[in-house]
């Protein structure tokens, strides 16, 4: 049973001065993201000049990263990196994490430690859906329940099939699943498809979490300052602290998520 979900925006405690982003590919030579340790290092600067203290490694797991990307070599690499971030000086941390295909195959390689959850705490696990086809992942999310694994559904506003099935969409957070979406989404930069379908799930209250699901500097670079500001300056400025600050912070400790209610939202 969801236990998330209960609380509302006038039950959150103000945080503390930690801002955390649970999707983010910044470790060096494992997936998209940056290709050298230097970028690695470069990225990460970034991220802390965006504002962020701790940021959850999610480098894609299964999918086309099917015997490559286990849990042994993430935990390695970002040791390796939070030590390069060390010698660096540069106030970040991070942790482990990943970005998992769907895949019939999920508990099983949980439980064998094969596939991470976000920040290796057991809680919440991300899950990216494909991209070409349309699947229902509900068998999917009532083993995970039975497992106590709860599952964030990583930009469904980029999946162009998925955001046409709304009904299916309320299915899935009935199943205790909670929706991401990219920070880029919002100020446009996945087209306009993708930007409105994301304000269109935040102002349903269906989104609890945003993040910088961040690859490089070049491209897909952090931007979780400009993406709290344009949600505080439309829906206000708790809305924009639940799910940029209160809920990733959440994740991160393992602790319930707190779901939107619409009828407390500010629409500008």
């Amino acid at each position: 049973m969801r236990e998330s979900g209960k609380g509302t925006l006038n039950g959150i405690e103000k945080c503390n001065d930690e801002r955390v982003d649970i999707h983010c590919h910044c470790l060096p030579a494992v997936d998209d993201g940056p290709t050298t340790m230097q970028e690695a290092v470069m990225l990460c600067q970034g991220l802390v000049d965006d504002g962020l203290t701790t940021v959850i490694a999610t480098p894609h797991q299964l999918g086309r990263f099917t015997d490559c990307n286990e849990s042994e070599q993430i935990r390695e690499s970002v040791e390796l990196l939070n030590e390069e971030l060390e010698k660096n000086e540069i106030s970040l941390t991070v942790m482990p994490g990943g970005d998992v295909r769907v895949d019939e195959r999920i508990c099983q390689l949980l439980e064998s430690d094969k596939i991470l959850t976000l920040g290796d705490g057991g809680r919440y696990i991300l899950l990216e859906l494909p991209h070409q086809v349309f699947i229902d992942i509900e068998p999917l999310l009532v083993e995970l329940n039975d497992m106590g694994v709860q599952a964030i559904i990583s930009h469904p506003e980029r999946h162009l099939l998925l955001i046409k099935q709304s009904q299916v969409i309320l299915k899935w957070i009935n199943l205790s699943a909670s929706l991401q979406i990219t920070a880029g989404s919002l100020l446009g930069e996945f087209g306009k498809l993708s930007q409105k379908a994301a304000w269109r799930l935040l102002i349903a209250g269906q989104v609890s979490i945003v993040a910088t699901d961040s690859h490089g500097l070049d491209s897909r670079r952090p931007c979780m300052k400009a993406a709290y500001e344009e949600i505080s300056n439309k829906l206000g400025e708790k809305t924009a602290q639940l799910v940029c600050v209160e809920n990733p912070l959440r994740v991160l400790k393992s602790q319930d998520i707190v779901q939107l209610t619409p009828s407390e939202l500010v629409v500008r």
